[in-house]
């Protein structure tokens, strides 16, 4: 089953339409929810009002004084309220839920509602918090921040041949799922069952939990067919789901809350805009002797995950290179804006893309090219990353860069290039980004988390995998489905993933952070193994069995001793150390690695810039699927690509304004080049038939490698993202003034 592309597990269901997401979903006697906003980022509530016309007795109303447990979406810090109560901190924040049966009547109840607040002066960008010293939270305006040290950066100044120095900037981005947020809650006598859109069904749960104060057993989380999520469906579905919830327990009835994509742009969390700043010693030869990096971030008004997005960001800040002298100081950034969140790659496309035009810049500074540069400082084996952690494993990135110039014909293309009619108002360019991402959770994170999966086996023989993993069209039904049919030598219909549950299935963890098909595939590799086990200890199966032999096996088994189920605990692989407190040693079990070689042309006159090529080598352990794994790839790119060229938030009073699909744009296929996709296997032998992870990594090389192209094309630095038509055509007359 390994490296042969299957079809998809959920692949009819959809097609057909068949799969039931959380808007086809319907319960009798249902009601409709909506949510009442704070039109202004900062203030005090006064009163609320409930104007005329409307029979608000039909209506069900809750306010934070309704909330039977603790008034928080329980997360990291459990900042962040469920409903504001005396203060809002950004525009957009829950005041107030109403539910009917009605949704007309439920919209035109929402516009008659007036909150009245007595605004206070508010915090909405980045360089306005750095200049503030404490804000409504009454502390400093500081989330968090991470130094991460290594060697002596204060000695190598003075050794330099050149210092280079940069500035980079990055903007927020909408993750824009095909599917909205919603969820539907009902409470009964025996508790509360929630269905919906999300990644993290443990995560909902604990924030319900404490929302209602109630036992972990009387709460049930059931997730809906999701219509994709990027990080954007980790945390905030808590949020929706206690909306829906405290509804339907004062009302009495179950009770749908689903979002409109105007509400989900302007509420929900977005990447966060980022400021990078770097200082860096080099030798003559290209050799880097130091870096100093400084990496800041929005947070918007509550904490939510930025904390791992910071220590991410920050971990990822140094590249896939080896450098004796490092520090890393990063900084997260209260604001009144709404709270930033996860998005792929979760804080590594930030500075990732930060590192890679600076090292372009440092190929200029010393004389070298940028493939030169790159080569004479990739980590090797045996050597250490910014955090101490060694690499043990063979790095292959100079056979991904050699591999990623032959594919993209890259040399013979810029020569061409340069050779172009210098009158044309179109300038084309090549641009090279390299770079790693760190597979699963964090240091201890997955010791903390000690995600549990499990394999049960029917009297027939068939077997359903135990995992809270959600799939969101990522395809991790199909490639969990292949991994345990591969262990147990079946064919892949004989094997089903069982719904994420709460009430049947373990904590896996959260469906984050490229650790679905590395984390969880092992567990449940480990599981079915175990299976395995069970019956030759028995005596009922032997090697190199058929498969009926199996299902004989399972149902004799099954007869004599009772159910036949298997679970599996995370364990580390052995040498893992992490230290939380000082971000030193192993930050990832193992890392993915690319290349990524862009073409781009630019227009000179309209500014208007087009990818035109694009060529992503990258090495991710043993691919699982073809197919899924390059449609990983693929999709990361074009993400990118919007990242780097067309997606730009609108603010406006610490609002979006642009909340709308015919004014956020993303690029379409006419926007988007032929992908061309190449994998380097190297099996690492902690995963599942040798896999990592893979989703993350392609959102972090586009940016860079797009960018790097444009000054490639028009012979001047352009150092922040998005680069729009009219933000080129500012840097551009001030390039000639």
């Amino acid at each position: 089953m390994i490296g042969i592309p299957v079809q998809r597990k959920e692949g009819k269901a959809k097609a057909t339409g068949h799969a039931v997401y959380v808007d086809d979903f319907r319960l009798p006697g249902m009601l409709y929810g909506v949510t009442v906003r704070s039109s202004v980022p900062r203030g005090r509530i006064t009163a609320i009002h409930f104007g005329p016309g409307i029979p608000w007795q039909e209506f069900t109303v809750v306010r934070a004084r309704d909330i039977p447990g603790a008034n928080c979406i329980s997360l990291i810090s459990d900042d962040q309220p469920c409903l504001a109560d005396s203060f809002v901190n950004h525009r957009e924040e829950p005041v107030l839920l109403l539910a009917h049966q009605n949704r007309c009547l439920l919209e035109k109840a929402k516009l008659a509602i007036r909150i009245e607040v007595e605004a206070l002066p508010a915090v909405l960008s980045m360089e306005s918090s750095l200049a503030c010293t404490q804000i409504i939270w009454g502390t400093d305006n500081i989330f968090k921040s991470f130094l991460i040290e290594k060697g002596n950066i204060d000695e190598v100044w003075s050794k330099a041949d050149f210092i280079i120095e940069g500035e980079y900037s990055t903007g927020a981005q909408e993750q824009l799922y095909l599917e909205t947020n919603g969820m539907v809650a009902e409470i009964t006598a025996d508790g509360l069952t929630v269905w919906g859109s999300m990644q993290c069904p443990y995560y909902v749960h604990k924030a319900l939990t404490k929302l209602f104060g109630w036992k972990d057993d009387r709460i049930r989380v059931i997730q809906l067919e999701t219509g994709g999520g990027f990080g954007g469906k980790e945390e905030y579905p808590s949020m929706i789901a206690a909306h829906a919830a405290l509804l339907s327990w004062k009302s009495g009835k179950p009770v749908k809350l689903v979002y409109d994509r105007s509400e989900d742009l302007v509420a929900t969390t977005k990447r966060h805009p980022a400021r990078i700043r770097h200082r860096t010693a080099a030798q003559r030869d290209g050799k880097i002797l130091g870096m100093e990096i400084d990496f800041t971030i929005d947070g918007g008004a509550y904490a939510t995950l930025t904390p791992v997005v910071l220590s991410r960001g920050a971990i990822h800040a140094a590249g896939p290179y080896e450098c004796p002298n490092v520090r890393i100081r990063s900084t997260a950034l209260a604001t009144n804006v709404p709270p930033h969140g996860a998005f792929r790659g979760f804080g590594a496309p930030q500075t990732l893309f930060a590192l890679e035009r600076h090292m372009d810049k440092i190929a200029s500074a010393i004389g070298l090219s940028p493939e030169a540069v790159r080569r004479r400082n990739f980590i090797r084996k045996g050597q250490t990353t910014a955090t101490g952690q060694q690499i043990r494993e063979d790095v292959v990135m100079d056979k991904l860069l050699d591999r990623a110039l032959k594919e993209s014909d890259f040399h013979a293309r810029q020569s061409r290039f340069s050779l172009e009619n210098p009158r044309s108002s179109v300038k084309r360019g090549m641009g090279i980004a390299a770079f790693l991402h760190g597979a699963g959770f964090t240091g201890s994170g997955e010791r903390y988390l000690s995600s549990i999966a499990g394999v049960e086996v029917t009297t027939t023989g068939n077997v359903l995998v135990l995992t809270s993993g959600v799939e969101m069209g990522q395809g991790s039904k199909t490639t969990l489905a292949q991994i345990v049919a591969s262990a147990l030598n079946l064919p892949l219909d004989q094997v089903d993933i069982a719904v994420p549950d709460t009430a049947r299935v373990p904590n896996s963890g959260p469906t984050v952070a490229s650790r679905t098909c590395m984390v969880i595939g092992k567990l449940v590799e480990s599981a079915a193994l175990t299976i395995q086990q069970k019956l030759r200890e028995a005596g009922m199966l032997g090697a190199g069995y058929s498969q009926s032999e199996f299902c004989s096996a399972c149902s004799n088994y099954i007869q004599k001793y009772g159910p036949l189920k298997s679970y599996a605990k995370y364990q580390a692989p052995a040498g893992i150390e992490w230290d939380d407190e000082k971000h030193q040693g192993d930050a990832y079990g193992t890392f993915a690695w690319a290349v990524h070689i862009a073409e781009v042309s630019v227009d000179t006159v309209t500014c208007q810039i087009r990818v035109e090529d694009y060529v992503a080598v990258q090495e991710v352990g043993r691919v699982i699927h073809p197919v899924l794994a390059a449609g990983q790839i693929e999709g990361g790119v074009a993400q990118g690509i919007g990242y780097a060229l067309y997606e730009n938030v609108a603010w406006t009073d610490g609002r979006m304004e642009n909340c709308q699909m015919t004014n956020y744009i993303i690029p379409t296929s006419v926007d988007t080049p032929r992908i061309r996709v190449f994998f380097e296997e190297n099996p690492y032998s902690h995963g599942p038939m040798g896999a990592k992870g893979i989703g993350e990594l392609p959102i972090d090389g586009p940016a860079p490698a797009i960018v790097n192209a444009i000054q490639n094309a028009i012979g001047f630095s352009v150092d922040f993202i998005p680069v729009m038509p009219e933000a080129l055509l500012l840097a551009m007359e001030m390039q000639n003034a």
